[in-house]
């Protein structure tokens, strides 16, 4: 019953009203009604439930993708040995004059640089560039919990600019590879370094965040510089120093080495370059004699079937290449076989671009058209074959 049903029933019961008992459970019913909290009232949240809500926000992918990789991204540090030459005589142009009476003077000179690596298997083994680590006569390595382990070089590609390096340790923080093969433009790239390590003299690495800005990028290094092809290019800033670390994806699984970058004054302009992991992959497979007995092989749209040279294709073919991309079969009736292409014949340059891989050129080949530039090596032989397509 409601309180008014309640106060009209009690109105009809004229004989109880009067008693002072009724009257008093009246006013204490009209009482009760009034003090009722709407329904509809809305519920202020409190300050506490705010900034919790705010904290669990902070902790997105790319925080806990920097956090699974950071641990095992370490600093390396290269000495080198270099010759310098003196001549006192030099600055003032005499120096042509004053040589058969005062020779000049030559010495040696240690020179320190820095770059970085990642640990990508708790045996030791990691992966940095080439570049970082030529012609090193010492390599020390530090872990960002401040360890340090002196390296030894492994093995070394400057076609692909990676290095494998070995250290020695119990319990190495170790980073996940992912797939390069499945990377798609605009998803987040987190580049993981030291860069400017001795200025910072910090052995935490630098986080930066970018996209994948484009793939497949074939980038010469320099005016009369090497060919990098097939890079992943991104935004991510690589700063000097950050030379061997990892590019990440939000899933905290290292997608690439960063290599290098575009850049007018030094500094990071938004263009910066990475090898692709599943070609470092196979670089650590061939380096731990693990690619010998089985090897990838790449259909093509020419009808050829292609792979990277290793000591099996060697032997099997009798080639002098030690590097390269050779061909495994022709498909009867294909363009291969039209252009003459025959197994064994290792590929140079396509299009006018050095051939670095087979995977690369499986993808450039998949977007074939118009005319085919092909230069290759046959039996220590080259010849170059041109084809117009139909």
């Amino acid at each position: 019953m409601t309180i008014s049903g309640l106060i009209v029933k009690l109105t009809k019961m004229k004989d109880l009203v009067k008693k002072p008992f009724f009257l008093l459970l009246l006013v204490c019913l009209l009482a009760c009604g009034g003090m009722t909290k709407p329904q509809n009232q809305q519920i202020v949240p409190s300050v506490t439930t705010v900034n919790t809500e705010i904290d669990r926000s902070r902790t997105n992918a790319i925080v806990l993708a920097a956090q699974r990789v950071s641990p095992a991204v370490v600093s390396v540090i290269v000495t080198q040995t270099r010759i310098v030459t003196y001549d006192p005589f030099g600055f003032f142009g005499f120096d042509d004059f004053f040589r058969d009476f005062f020779p000049r003077h030559s010495f040696r000179q240690e020179v320190k640089s820095m770059g970085s690596g990642v640990i990508v298997d708790a045996k030791g083994y990691i992966v940095t560039n080439a570049h970082v680590v030529h012609n090193a006569t010492k390599i020390k390595v530090t872990l960002s919990d401040n360890r340090s382990f002196d390296a030894e070089l492994l093995a070394l590609d400057t076609d692909r600019d990676v290095a494998l390096l070995k250290i020695s340790g119990e319990n190495l923080p170790v980073a996940p590879l992912g797939n390069s093969d499945d990377l798609l433009i605009g998803e987040w790239a987190i580049a993981i370094g030291n860069p400017f390590g001795f200025l910072i003299e910090d052995a935490q690495p630098t986080v930066t965040v970018g996209v994948i800005s484009a793939l497949h990028r074939d980038i010469r290094s320099g005016q009369g510089g090497p060919v990098f092809t097939d890079m992943i290019q991104t935004d991510a800033a690589i700063n000097p120093g950050n030379s061997g670390g990892p590019l990440v994806n939000a899933l905290g699984e290292v997608i690439g080495i960063n290599t290098f970058i575009f850049s007018h004054a030094g500094g990071s302009e938004g263009v910066g370059f990475a090898r692709p992991i599943n070609e470092v992959k196979r670089f650590i497979s061939e380096a731990l004699g693990q690619a010998q007995a089985e090897y990838e092989r790449f259909s093509t749209r020419l009808g050829a079937v292609i792979a990277d040279i290793n000591p099996t294709l060697r032997n099997r073919f009798g080639l002098a290449h030690t590097k390269g991309v050779v061909v495994i079969s022709v498909t009867g009736g294909s363009v291969a076989e039209k252009i003459g292409l025959l197994p064994g014949d290792v590929l140079l340059i396509y299009q006018g671009k050095v051939v670095a891989s087979a995977r690369s050129l499986k993808q450039r080949l998949d977007r074939l058209e118009g005319k085919i530039d092909l230069v290759i090596d046959r039996k220590g032989e080259q010849l170059r074959i041109l084809y117009q397509l139909r």
